[in-house]
């Protein structure tokens, strides 16, 4: 769809007059807070995972079977096999 340079030129104008326009919604801000409370959340559920990876893989080492570690984890061993068994190997 070929635009003319006018076409172009009147979008850049309007884009441009809209954001000179702008002004910020206070409603849309985030708390600070909560932000820094999710994001250190998830950093800690980051680090669960990797410390549970390794157990894992310690216990696949000591050759506990899937079952097991299934039960230990709250799932079911082909559950646990299929989400970390490519992980540990």
């Amino acid at each position: 769809m070929p635009r003319s340079v006018e076409e172009i030129l009147q979008h850049a104008d309007e884009l441009a007059a809209r954001f000179e326009d702008y002004e910020p919604d206070p409603a849309d801000e985030f708390d600070p807070s909560a932000v820094t409370a999710l994001r250190t959340a998830v950093m800690e559920r980051s680090a669960a995972e990797r410390h549970l990876l390794a157990a894992v893989a310690q216990a696949r080492a000591a050759h506990l079977s899937w079952s097991a570690i299934g039960a230990l984890v709250g799932t079911s061993g082909e559950a646990a096999r299929q989400r970390y068994a490519s992980k540990v190997a």
